[in-house]
């Protein structure tokens, strides 16, 4: 499936192996290789969700970047028939407390970088991640373990959630540059547990910043510094 908007295009597919479900967004009619950012969605969210759209818009239209996304576990194509986004939320949250998805994504992501990076609009060598929530969860060992991405915009987690010990040591192997956005505000994750995944991060190069509002509000000023950053680090990385 393909469609476009606001001269953005859209691919629905899935990867060659594992047939993971991968939505691709870029500038229509793109005939250079572009940097390439990776979303991983939140919570109850999907591949194509509004909040990913958002994301993927802005970073298309500011940056000129091409932007995927994949369903995480239990989401999008993956949830089950009738299943509303309270239903997936909760399946998420037993699956993640069971400790045995995070291997699987990480495969997921894998299989899916690869197909991504031999299409001719991606330049293989400059990519960065951008994903809150669960899309921490999921993206620190997706950033720790790959050495493609070079930067990370990171944040709305923490020790505090199941499996605690383990986050920190997935954060701890982070080298790349981080943008991490905390809220003193979530009603979801302590500020106390986002600050300790923080400073767990391995990253010689990294920056906290708080923002208001509940877990799930993500404000402009928040979203404009995140495509700062990655336009920033990434643009730097083709020079």
């Amino acid at each position: 499936m393909s469609g476009s908007e606001e001269g953005i295009t859209l691919q629905v597919l899935h990867t060659t192996r594992r047939r993971v479900p991968l939505a691709i967004w870029h500038r229509a009619g793109l005939d250079t290789p572009r940097p390439l950012v990776l979303i991983g969605h939140g919570g109850s969210g999907h591949k194509t969700a509004a909040a990913v759209e958002r994301v993927a818009h802005a970073l298309v239209r500011e940056a000129d970047f091409v932007v995927a996304a994949i369903d995480g576990p239990v989401h999008g194509e993956r949830a089950a028939a009738g299943e509303g986004a309270e239903a997936v939320r909760d399946r998420f949250r037993t699956l993640w407390a069971d400790g045995g998805s995070v291997e699987p994504m990480v495969a997921d992501w894998t299989d899916a970088l690869d197909d991504l990076c031999a299409m001719p609009v991606v330049d293989a060598e400059v990519i960065g991640w951008y994903g809150l929530s669960m899309g921490t969860a999921y993206g620190l060992p997706v950033v720790g373990r790959t050495p493609r991405v070079r930067c990370a915009v990171l944040g709305l987690w923490g020790d505090c959630r199941p499996r605690g010990d383990e986050i920190l040591q997935q954060a701890a192997a982070v080298r790349v540059p981080v943008l991490f956005q905390a809220k003193p505000g979530d009603e979801i994750i302590t500020i106390a547990g986002a600050q300790k995944v923080f400073a767990a991060l391995g990253s010689a190069d990294k920056r906290l910043t708080l923002h208001p509002g509940l877990h799930i509000e993500i404000g402009e000023p928040q979203l404009a510094e995140a495509v700062d950053f990655l336009q920033q680090r990434l643009r730097r990385g083709r020079a």
